[in-house]
């Protein structure tokens, strides 16, 4: 799992349920994110995907997750352009028929949420999320998430923090 997840983007994947959502009342532009992913336990492969890796493949797999996991928590900025569109659709990515979201609370300052989705293969997912706004330029946020597939668990524990940067977002399109 690449830890490139981003407030504006993450958000409105778990929270597509626009109808129970208040548009947050932040301020448009090019907003830096500080995101913090911490990974715990083992990936939710299957045991038969890993079955059918070689040895060496899947020694490979193994050991880039361990190393994930043993790094700790690692942080990565990146930025992203924030629009009204963004903030009124609430929906950037296609919805996951799979997953069914809770909307918790709801106001221009903050979202909780709860998530649960059960994929077709089998893996089960739970995820949740509280995203605060701090005036309308920084924001916090906290996601706990785990990953359940065939009796392999995956902790995800992420600590987000943003802040706006400019009204001009120059060449950042995403």
């Amino acid at each position: 799992m690449k830890p490139k997840l981003l407030f504006f983007a993450v958000l409105p994947i778990l929270l597509a349920a626009a109808d129970k959502l208040t548009p947050l009342n932040a301020k448009l532009g090019l907003w830096e994110m500080t995101t913090t992913m911490q990974l715990g336990g083992a990936p939710p492969i299957p045991p038969e995907a890993l079955a059918k890796m070689t040895p060496d493949q899947r020694a490979q797999v193994e050991a880039m997750f361990k190393a994930k996991t043993a790094q700790g928590a690692v942080p990565r900025v990146t930025q992203s352009c924030v629009t009204q569109e963004k903030l009124d659709k609430a929906v950037f990515t296609e919805d996951k028929k799979s997953c069914q979201r809770t909307i918790i609370n709801s106001t221009s300052k903050l979202v909780e949420f709860h998530e649960e989705c059960t994929e077709p293969d089998g893996m089960k997912a739970t995820a949740d999320g509280k995203f605060e706004l701090s005036g309308d330029s920084s924001m916090k946020g906290t996601m706990q998430g785990k990953s359940t597939n065939k009796g392999r668990t995956m902790n995800v524990n992420l600590e987000m923090s943003g802040k706006w940067i400019s009204a001009d977002c120059g060449k950042k399109a995403n």
